[in-house]
């Protein structure tokens, strides 16, 4: 693979993951609430997601979600009421930042689980992925060499961007922490509970492109 197609995939990567999303809301209210080391669960929990949905695509599963709409229906509900579940919580939060660490402190082992399968969940049921990626890793994949070692090394420039995106994003929740202290980092995390439930709404009403 030429080193001009891995950069431009990596540009376009980029600015799809930075563009606000599922995942990167949850790196910023995990990095918020509990800090940036025990955001990365949640952030290995994304980049999981990502393997799952790119091996997807490469047997098929993007060009079914494509071809059936029962599937891509029951995907997408599915995904829209985990993203409006997430969302509520969020918007129902009544205590400060000091009681998310205090509990996360308390239960370490389950959080940590918690805040993995969270993101890893959010990122796998939302069908715009696989039709994403159905429609996006083709544009850069040379049909003339064997493509399962494109699909792999494509796929762990995307994994490695999605890891250091959300990064960045946990970084900038924790450090807002500081200064918005426990009521303004409240208004953080309802912030991004009312940007899930919009993102809940908007898989709702999301169409596929005919044709």
């Amino acid at each position: 693979m030429h080193l001009t197609t891995l950069l431009a995939f990596a540009a376009v990567s980029f600015i799809g993951i930075a563009t606000p999303g599922p995942t990167v809301l949850l790196a910023l209210t995990n990095g918020s609430r509990f800090g940036v080391r025990r955001a990365l669960p949640g952030m290995i929990g994304a980049v999981l997601s990502d393997a799952v949905l790119i091996t997807a695509v490469t047997i098929g599963l993007g060009a079914l979600l494509a071809a059936s709409e029962f599937w891509f229906s029951a995907l997408k509900w599915v995904g829209a009421a985990y993203l409006a579940f997430l969302g509520i919580m969020m918007l129902r939060s009544k205590g400060g930042i000091d009681n998310a660490l205090q509990a996360s402190a308390s239960q370490p082992k389950g959080t940590a689980f918690a805040i993995g399968l969270k993101s890893f969940m959010v990122a796998v049921t939302n069908p715009k992925g696989y039709l994403f990626f159905s429609a996006f890793l083709p544009q850069f994949i040379d049909p003339s060499a064997p493509q399962m070692q494109q699909y792999i090394i494509l796929g762990a420039v995307f994994a490695a961007l999605d890891f250091m995106i959300m990064f960045g994003y946990a970084v900038f929740g924790s450090q807002a922490v500081r200064v918005l202290k426990s009521e303004g980092a409240k208004w953080l995390e309802r912030a991004c509970g009312g940007a899930l439930l919009a993102l809940a709404g908007s898989l709702v009403l999301y169409r596929r492109a005919v044709n």
